[in-house]
Formats: structure tokens, sequence, C-alpha cells
């Protein structure tokens, strides 16, 4: 894939990273990555820690196009991109409506659910409903906060006495909170790179939930690449995570996960429009089980900003 990229073509690139959001530090690893990794390719790839100078920073950089790395808010929903698109900067990702609505997970639920995707039963959190929530969704259940990644706010709710700590964690972050029907079986996640879904990837950890610390900072969690399902299965929650992300308006390059409940059925839980890129995370993980390495998946995200 490498030799068959004139990486001449790409000019003068800005690689976006860090950002002001509680994702700062993973963007910051992600985007040194992706860095690194274009320039060893020879493509000029200069790295932009974003400030709220951003703008003015791309403006005077004389730069021909963008490799968004930035996580969460300010970078993946859709801000930064309606910018880029001021400035007529080609940017890697999805984007402005994609990226706001993927970044909501409450209207992500909402769009699935009117095209009839499977996603676990939900509501939206308020001091009027919070007592009633438990025996709508049943226990256990997952409060999270709406517009946040990397699992951060998010708890396990055993009993009907933990809801309301649970809400105060999430509306740390954001004052829409959901509660969510807790899937009981294992967790996936579909890696998208263009119109092509990646191998699965099964994720296993001895904590409760695949939260902050088991994605970015425990060594007890396991990824299983293959994901050892049955082909015919892979390939149908494959062709369901392609869906689930075109549903949304997802394009270029992304994630979606989900759970398989016990009796086999699939669960879409969220869609990330630009996930982590170190070479321990995920995308990069599933591409190099199909045969791509960093450099040529960092090449052909790139590429797509080629007209």
């Amino acid at each position: 894939m490498t030799a068959a990229i004139d990486v001449s073509r790409f000019g003068k690139v800005a690689v976006l990273m860090g950002g002001l959001s509680a994702e700062r530090q993973v963007s910051l690893n992600s985007g040194n990555a992706v860095l690194k990794a274009l320039t060893s390719q020879g493509v000029d790839a200069h790295g932009v820690d974003v400030g709220k100078d951003v703008l003015q920073v791309l403006a005077q950089g004389n730069f021909d196009r963008v490799f968004i790395v930035l996580h969460g808010r300010g970078g993946e929903d859709g801000t930064m991109q309606g910018a880029l698109e001021i400035l007529g900067l080609p940017y890697t990702g999805s984007g402005v409506m994609a990226s706001a609505i993927a970044m909501n997970k409450l209207k992500t639920k909402q769009l699935w659910s009117a095209q009839s995707l499977p996603t676990p039963p939900y509501r939206v959190l308020s001091a009027k409903n919070i007592d009633g929530v438990a025996d709508d969704l049943g226990l256990p259940l997952i409060v999270k906060p709406s517009h946040e990644g990397s699992s951060i706010g998010i708890t396990k709710v055993t009993s009907k006495d933990q809801l309301q700590a649970a809400w105060q964690a999430a509306e740390k972050y954001d004052r829409e909170v959901i509660a969510e029907a807790w899937i009981e079986g294992a967790e996936y996640t579909a890696s998208i790179l263009g119109d092509r879904a990646l191998p699965l990837i099964r994720l296993e950890t001895p904590h409760e939930i695949y939260d902050y610390d088991a994605k970015y900072q425990a060594n007890t969690t396991q990824y299983h690449c293959p994901c050892g399902l049955d082909d015919d299965v892979e390939v149908e929650l494959q062709s369901l995570a392609l869906e689930a992300f075109g549903a949304v308006g997802a394009s270029g390059w992304g994630r979606v996960d989900f759970f398989m409940d016990q009796s086999g059925k699939p669960w879409l839980i969220e869609v990330n429009t630009v996930p982590g890129m170190t070479d321990h995370s995920l995308v990069p993980m599933a591409a190099k089980v199909a045969g791509i390495s960093f450099e040529e998946l960092v090449l052909s995200i790139l590429q797509q900003t080629v007209a």
C-alpha cells in the first residue's frame, strides 16, 4: 500500500492533537504516533498542539490538509471540522454533521432506533425520572455522559441507591446524561477503513466495565483478534457495523462498539469518529491482523483527503 501512494501529493500536513478536552493526553499520544508514522514515510507533516489560537496557527501555516487526531470535544464533535471547512482545508475522517451526531450518544441511539438498528433501551436522566429509571430499564444499568469519550464519567449501577451518585458523576462532564440497559455478554469493536470493516476485536477485562483505566492504564485487559467468532457471524457483524457507521453519516475511518448478548444478539453502543491511534490502539490492532501496517494505515486515512 505504501509504495502505491505518492506522498508528495499531500503537501504540508498539520497533525492536530492535544486540545482542551478531557481526552487531551490520549490525543497527544495518538497524535505523536501518527506524526512519527507520517514523517517516516516522507510526508511533510507537522504536529499542532491545539490551543485557542489553532485557527490562526492553521491559517498562517500554509498547510494543504489536516490529519485530525483530536479526541473528544473540540475535535471530534464537528466544531473543528466546521472551522476547517471555512478555512478550506481538507481533513481526515467524518464531516461536520456526522462528527456532531456520533459524539452525542443520545442522538446516535435515536438515529439507530429510528432505522431499526439494535441498541440497548435507554432513558435521559433527570430529577423527575431518576427514581423510576431502574424500574423501566432493570438492573444493572450503565449511566454515562452523552458527549464524552474514552468511557469518561461512566458508572455501572447495580442498585437504585447508586443512581444519584452515578448521575452526579456523569454530570461533571455533561448536562445531558443517559442511562442504558446493561447487556450481559461479550464486548466487540469493529474498525472501519473506507468502505471496509476490519477484523473484529473482542475485549476482555477483569474490570466491571471497559472504563478509562481498562483502556489506557491497566495491563490486565485482553484483546482477541481474531475474535473467535465463526466467519459467517463475523461477516454479519461487520456488515451491521458498516450500516451503523453509515446511519450517522460517518465516513473515512472510525470504530463501532457493540455487545453481543448471551443469546447471540448484537447491541450497538457507540461510534467513534476519531479513535485512538497509538500502536497499541484498537484500529491499528485490527489493521495489523488485516495485513496493514501502522504506517500504511495512516497513509490510507490521509489519502482519503485527496480528491
